[in-house]
Order: C-alpha cells, then sequence, then structure tokens
C-alpha cells in the first residue's frame, strides 16, 4: 500500500529520537532520511526502522538519576512577567520623561506618570494576585 507525507514525517519525526537518543549516528541519520524521502509504500518506510525499538513520541524522555537539571520553577506565569516588565520600563520611561521636564522647567511639574503607572499597576497586580496561575497540560 502506498504511504503518504504524514506517513513520511511519521517516520522521519521516530528517525530524529532515535538519533537524539544516540540509537544511530548522524550519518545513518542522514541515509535513511534519503531513503524515506524516495519510499512510496508502508513496507519500504517500515524497513527503515526495522532494526530500531518503537518509540512513543508523546511520552517525554526519563530524566537521568542524578542529573545536574535545576527543578522546575515554581512562580509567575512567563506572560505575566512579561507585563510586569513593560509595566516596569513604561514607568520608568515616564518618570525619566516627568524629571528632565521638571528640572529643565525650574518648576514642580504635576506627578503625571502616576495616571500612567496607577491604573495598569493595579490591573496587574489583581491579575497577579487573583489570576489563574500557570495551566498545567
Amino acid at each position: 500500500m502506498r504511504a503518504s507525507d504524514v506517513d513520511r514525517d511519521r517516520v522521519a519525526a521516530v528517525l530524529r529520537e532515535h538519533t537524539a537518543q544516540g540509537r544511530i549516528t548522524m550519518d545513518e541519520f542522514n541515509d535513511r532520511l534519503e531513503q524515506l524521502y524516495q519510499s512510496k509504500t508502508y513496507g519500504e518506510l517500515a524497513r527503515l526502522t526495522a532494526d530500531l525499538p518503537d518509540v512513543d513520541l508523546r511520552a517525554r524522555p526519563a530524566k537521568a538519576v542524578g542529573s545536574a537539571s535545576p527543578a522546575p520553577k515554581q512562580g509567575m506565569h512567563p506572560g505575566m512577567r512579561g507585563a510586569w516588565g513593560a509595566w516596569a520600563a513604561a514607568s520608568g520611561i515616564n518618570w525619566v520623561i516627568w524629571l528632565i521636564v521638571s528640572v529643565t522647567s525650574g518648576d514642580f511639574i504635576y506627578p503625571w506618570p502616576l495616571w500612567v503607572m496607577g491604573p495598569w499597576g493595579v490591573i496587574l497586580l489583581l491579575s497577579t494576585v487573583f489570576g489563574s496561575g500557570p495551566r498545567r497540560t
């Protein structure tokens, strides 16, 4: 039976996984990949992985015992950290502009940056405190 492009892509992903796990070398991977895209039937595709164990591409690889990888971070969602960073940058720029204008004019100017950072900061604070936190998948 003839294989489709999706079937070839699936076998290519399996070959990439075996290469990443060290079962086949890069040269073998390149040779098999070349044969893969010339294959027309399921039988030809099966021959490319016949000497390799089955791989579940959905399963995550097990961590090595005693590995030096850091523990997963607990804390704020990366998007929320980005939002706080944008708020801090915009607030800082506005305060610098206010300070320059105040110093060069010689008069105390109303601190208008409070109106920029205040409402935005309150919304971010409420989102951080009462938000749903990182989603687990």
